[in-house]
């Protein structure tokens, strides 16, 4: 890899159905299973990488089949609880495909990432002019508003749009076809339009008139 970034060929995968990590934001996490308390522990001895990735609805219910594109993070922290729990914070670096899952040398699963596709993921991208800043933010007060969610709009109103969207993105209560569609998205203006086109539809289908 470029820019000194250098993840690992082969990245430990934390499967959460519905969640997803993308380049530049934060995910925090809380880790209670002994085969991800290992990863954990694991990680923090090597590289810090983990990749966070989607299962789908195929497969065995203790191994399914895992969506092809995921993202490796880095732990940004780690925290124990009493109990025995880690609280941890992933920081996203770069998403990646699977190539394949390695051989079952630990308790969680290990995959071959290939990163060759995701190289912008490192460089910040500036935004095409066709990107509305004020029709998003107004389209986004209204889903907001619509599915009960709070927002903190003054901190808003002083974010890049790619930033906000890339929150909203991991934060709003989308199904999991849709967080990964929106991981998916090629690029942040791609994942501006997929967002929109998502709370447009949302808006649309209970009835909630454009302002």
């Amino acid at each position: 890899m470029t820019h000194g970034i250098q993840p690992p060929a082969q990245i430990p995968l934390f499967p959460i159905r519905g969640c997803i990590l993308l380049p530049g934001e934060h995910l925090p996490l809380n880790v209670f299973e002994p085969r991800y308390l290992n990863m954990v522990d694991d990680a923090m001895a090597g590289d810090r990488y983990l990749g966070i990735v989607q299962p789908s609805n195929s497969g065995p219910r203790e191994k399914p089949e895992l969506c092809s594109i995921g993202c490796a993070g880095v732990i940004a922290s780690r925290n124990e609880t009493e109990d025995g729990r880690y609280l941890i914070v992933l920081q996203g670096v770069i998403r990646f495909d699977i190539s394949a899952e390695a051989e079952p040398l630990t308790p969680y699963r290990v995959a071959h990432a290939n990163y060759a596709r995701f190289g912008g993921d490192l460089t910040p991208q500036a935004l095409s002019p066709e990107v509305d800043r004020e029709s998003f933010l107004s389209l986004l007060a209204r889903f907001f508003d619509h599915m009960g969610l709070d927002a903190d709009w003054e901190s808003l109103a002083q974010a890049p749009v790619s930033t906000i969207a890339d929150k909203v993105a991991m934060a709003a209560p989308f199904d999991a076809d849709a967080k990964q569609a929106l991981l998916e998205a090629v690029d942040p203006p791609a994942r501006i339009a997929t967002l929109a086109s998502m709370m447009s539809l949302t808006l649309d289908a209970s009835g909630d008139p454009p302002r």
